[in-house]
């Protein structure tokens, strides 16, 4: 009789993880790092995910000062109205304007939107130049440089935004201490260059004012901020170019690339995935960036410079409006949440890890 050549059918892998046992296998398997994750997870649910969905409640309520101790005389419940504190929020007759007056929600928000992006642009084009500079050949003390880089980094947000205030201190401030002594070399009055603070509008500003449509203050921001920005995404670039290998920089220079040419076709594109989530923590922490316009600003002239976060702040410290302030957040956290997607979707950030 012929030996028979039919083989032994072997079990497929996806047969052998099937069922209620391959369920039962996979489980004992990573029961260890579920028992890890547990601890974590009951962190998150008290201090992170308890508060959102608590906040998220509020906003759809009256809650306000005297619904905060349930054991005091003049306490009462907070009573559900509905969706009443976000249309007070979004609509111009709202109740925001009432109690905040000059306040628009709308202008607000295209004021924070284009505060996060003009900044952010300025933070990357100077992190990656300077880092790019700092990455030369044969540069002397490179780590001092970058040393000293890094401190707006480490020094606390209160005092920043003090020291910009006092340098733009329309006595005795450096600024105006510069200007005047700038000034004193070409025989021209203190006056002339005299800048008043900055959310004044006085001479000899104001003949520079069609040339600048956003108030004094802004620019009194951004400086601050360009000056506190920039050394993050120096440190993310250089990094960055730390991984570039140096072969392809020497075929571009047998090829005949110059400097500029291997910029914008080698360091660019390899420093891109590690630049553009670097850029979306940016515009993250720009658009909440709360110390730099409550405490150099503080909003003015006229909440031109108030910006989303510095809002909820207020309704919260200081008008008590707490349901209002819930929305507030939430409205915050949807908007942010849009451009992070967005940003995600134009720059494709993430699309090497979903493949």
């Amino acid at each position: 009789m012929a030996a028979s050549t039919e083989q032994p059918r072997i079990p497929s892998q996806q047969s052998k993880k099937g069922g209620f046992s391959g369920w039962m296998r996979r489980t004992a398997n990573t029961r260890t790092a579920y028992y890890y994750l547990l601890p974590a997870l009951f962190v998150m649910a008290v201090i992170t995910f308890y508060p959102l969905f608590y906040q998220i409640w509020m906003s759809f309520t009256d809650y306000n000062v005297r619904s905060l101790n349930p054991n005091s005389a003049v306490y009462q419940a907070p009573a559900w109205i509905g969706i009443k504190n976000y249309l007070d929020i979004l609509l111009p007759e709202g109740r925001l304007l009432s109690l905040m007056p000059n306040m628009h929600f709308w202008r607000l928000l295209y004021f924070n939107l284009f505060w996060t992006f003009s900044n952010v642009i300025f933070h990357v084009t100077l992190g990656i130049l300077i880092a790019v500079l700092l990455n030369t050949k044969g540069l002397w003390l490179k780590g001092v440089y970058r040393a000293i880089f890094i401190l707006p980094m480490v020094i606390p947000s209160l005092v920043i935004a003090t020291t910009w205030r006092n340098m733009y201190d329309p006595q005795y401030g450096a600024i105006n201490q510069m200007l005047a002594s700038i000034g004193a070399l070409f025989n021209i009055p203190p006056e002339t260059f005299h800048i008043r603070w900055i959310d004044q509008i006085e001479p000899p500003i104001k003949w520079f004012l069609p040339m600048m449509p956003l108030p004094l203050s802004y620019y009194a921001m951004l400086f601050a901020n360009i000056w506190l920005g920039w050394p993050f995404m120096t440190v993310v670039a250089t990094g960055a170019l730390a991984s570039v290998p140096e072969d392809l920089y020497e075929a571009a220079s047998i090829d005949g690339a110059n400097g500029r040419q291997q910029f914008w076709n080698i360091t660019i594109p390899m420093i891109r995935p590690a630049m553009i989530p670097a850029a979306m923590l940016g515009m993250i922490t720009t658009f909440n960036l709360f110390h730099i316009s409550y405490f150099l600003s503080g909003g003015g002239p006229l909440r031109q410079t108030e910006i989303m976060v510095t809002t909820a702040y207020r309704l919260v410290n200081e008008n008590r409006e707490y349901g209002l302030a819930a929305a507030f957040s939430v409205i915050i956290f949807f908007v942010l949440l849009i451009i992070t997607l967005l940003t995600n979707r134009v720059t494709r950030a993430t699309e090497s890890y979903d493949e």
